[in-house]
């Protein structure tokens, strides 16, 4: 049997996804800016993807902006709104959790003479508000805090947190990385203060290499990729086509029966937490527990687990390497990960479980699963047997 546990570096194409886009790039091949019939039905592709996203944003169409995936979505957000509004100030935002796409960004701003604060988090990965109060002046013209942590699962309050900025300063932007929230939360950025936001396609069973950025009307931002003038000169390039069309479908499938979809994904979550803690040295990260009613150990509510997101979990093995606990379930058909992928091949201590205050004797030892729609309960109690067949084993050989 086969277990992929790895859905938050990225997820199967839908069937429906691979369908449109097979069909488009056979017969709707034609360049989107070109005036005869063929492009025009290429056109009529990108309008509709369009039409989908703005819908399920309830935002309009002139504020979606098709990138090459999150990755270039944060940039552009970040790179494009600190160059457009530097004469306002030069203080930026973020928290010390956030994907490598944001906190490299931040890094090149810095070096471009930008004063960055990094936020701290609690214990459970959200974003210390009262920080946030405080560290935003006059001077703050944009705040960037994910929506959803890429390794614990972490949920932030975003409505909390756009209204606690606006009140501080009215003209300062708030953009949220949304790669890990779009498809599991319905989110409406108007109603909820966000000025931009970040999604990426091959995280919601779309195709790799597609993204959206949500820009409201009203931001003032530079471009980043210079060219044709392409999506009113926000971004040039040629459209992608098939990827746009693919991610509109995408958004279509994954938002249609969404509450029974995500009350599935919760259910799942609790219950593989659950199993989880009553393994020998597994410690659960970000989610808070409580004792178990019978016996000892620890336990996980219903509440806790919903204050999280439905398909991320985080868990530390006493005593033995994520490396060689991640290749021990490879050997078994089982997929996850030690980290975000994004980073997989620069070894280094992860940064959002630095800031958990995670014992450091956990950093090297810690495990990540992400389930997505598609993971079967079979999937998990397969993983679940295999943990306590191989946990004992591999801490017998694991050098003191």
């Amino acid at each position: 049997m086969q277990a992929y546990l790895d859905n938050s570096a990225t997820t199967r194409c839908f069937d429906s996804v691979r369908e449109t886009m097979s069909v488009i790039m056979d017969q709707t091949f034609g360049n989107p800016s070109s005036m005869h019939m063929v492009g025009i039905e290429a056109e009529n592709q990108v309008k509709k993807a369009k039409k989908i996203i703005a819908d399920t944003l309830k935002v309009t169409e002139q504020e979606i902006f098709f990138t090459s995936g999150g990755t270039e979505s944060d940039n552009l957000a970040l790179i494009g709104c600190a160059m457009a509004n530097k004469r306002a100030g030069m203080h930026l935002i973020t928290s010390r959790i956030e994907h490598p796409a944001i906190l490299e960004t931040m890094k090149y701003l810095s070096d471009q003479g930008f004063r960055i604060t990094y936020l701290d988090t609690d214990q459970y990965g959200r974003v210390r508000l009262d920080q946030l109060e405080e560290s935003v002046t006059d001077e703050t013209i944009l705040v960037s805090i994910m929506h959803v942590n890429n390794e614990i699962g972490s949920l932030q309050p975003l409505e909390e947190i756009a209204k606690l900025i606006h009140e501080k300063n009215p003209k300062a932007l708030f953009h949220v990385d949304g790669v890990q929230g779009f498809g599991k939360y319905r989110v409406y950025p108007k109603r909820m203060g966000i000025d931009l936001y970040s999604i990426s396609g091959h995280k919601i069973h779309g195709p790799k290499g597609m993204g959206v950025l949500y820009i409201n009307s009203k931001v003032k931002i530079h471009p980043i990729i210079f060219g044709g003038g392409q999506q009113k000169g926000i971004r040039s390039g040629t459209e992608n086509v098939p990827g746009i069309a693919g991610l509109g479908q995408a958004t279509q499938e994954i938002y249609t029966d969404f509450e029974m979809k995500m009350d599935r994904l919760y259910h799942q979550k609790q219950f593989f937490v659950s199993e989880l803690l009553k393994l020998d040295g597994v410690t659960v990260n970000g989610i808070e527990t409580i004792a178990a009613e019978q016996g000892t150990g620890l336990a996980v509510t219903e509440e806790a687990v919903h204050a999280t997101a439905p398909h991320v979990i985080s868990a530390s093995f006493n005593g033995i390497r994520s490396e060689v606990l991640l290749h021990s379930l490879e050997d078994k058909g089982i997929y996850v990960s030690a980290g975000s992928a994004c980073a997989s091949n620069k070894p280094a201590v992860s940064e959002t479980l630095k800031a958990i205050g995670l014992d450091k004797s956990l950093l090297d030892s810690t495990i990540r699963f992400s389930m997505s729609v598609e993971t079967t309960t079979e999937e998990l109690e397969y993983t679940l047997e295999t943990l306590q067949e191989l946990l004992p084993v591999l801490r017998k050989y694991t050098r003191h």
